[in-house]
């Protein structure tokens, strides 16, 4: 059974995960079909503008987050003055760190499940009268969503993981913002092993069932050469 001090910081994590996961789901998959689908120039600068935070350390992510979101951030300082309401050391502020570490995973699975999908399947599709719109939702979505959800389900797993740029973002104060991440980091400096090591069993396990299931995913739906 998990104490209150390893239950908290878990109960959290899932729901920061699950709500970075959903909104990089959105912004993934549009993005993924810009990169895909269309000519659009500067694509692949915006491509790669989007992959940083899978190269970047938290720590540069976390500082850029800080001045943009802070109270002398240009973003931070509007969302204070029009609606009294601050990211920094507030829980949707690890949501907005961990959203965008997961991007990248959701970005480059969409953008090549989208890619596979036969052009002359929607071509058939459009001459029944079905809209771009129309066609996307019932025939591209559905033979690229395979793929897409095995990059969500990465995604969701890097989203559980994150840490450096959530602290620096958020903070780690227990029963607000305190991830397992940070509950971990927090236990190990203060000698509590046993919390340590029950929240990085926790942890470690719905990793590797998150990983069983995109695997299994992907092996039922390879990719194409």
């Amino acid at each position: 059974m998990l104490t209150a001090a390893a239950a908290d910081p878990l109960l959290l994590t899932l729901r920061v995960a699950a709500l970075a996961t959903a909104f990089a789901l959105l912004l993934g998959v549009g993005l993924g079909w810009v990169v895909a689908r269309t000519t659009l120039p500067g694509r692949t600068v915006l491509e790669a503008l989007c992959m940083l935070p899978l190269v970047l350390p938290p720590t540069v992510l976390g500082y850029g987050l800080l001045l943009l979101m802070g109270r002398q951030g240009p973003v931070g300082a509007w969302l204070r003055e029009h609606f009294d309401y601050s990211l920094i050391f507030h829980w949707h502020g690890a949501v907005l760190a961990s959203t965008l570490v997961a991007l990248p995973l959701v970005l480059k699975a969409a953008s090549t499940a989208l890619a596979q999908v036969d052009p002359e399947l929607e071509a058939a599709a459009r001459t029944l009268r079905q809209s771009r719109w129309g066609v996307f939702l019932r025939v591209t979505l559905p033979l690229a969503w395979p793929g897409i959800l095995a990059g969500t389900l990465l995604a969701f797993a890097r989203a559980m993981g994150e840490f450096g740029a959530s602290l620096m973002v958020a903070g780690s104060i227990p029963g607000q913002t305190q991830t397992a991440a940070m509950a971990i980091y927090d236990a190990v400096q203060a000698g509590r092993d046993e919390l340590a090591l029950a929240l990085s069993l926790a942890v470690s396990a719905l990793s590797v069932a998150v990983l069983l299931l995109s695997n299994r995913l992907l092996n039922n739906h390879p990719v194409r050469q």
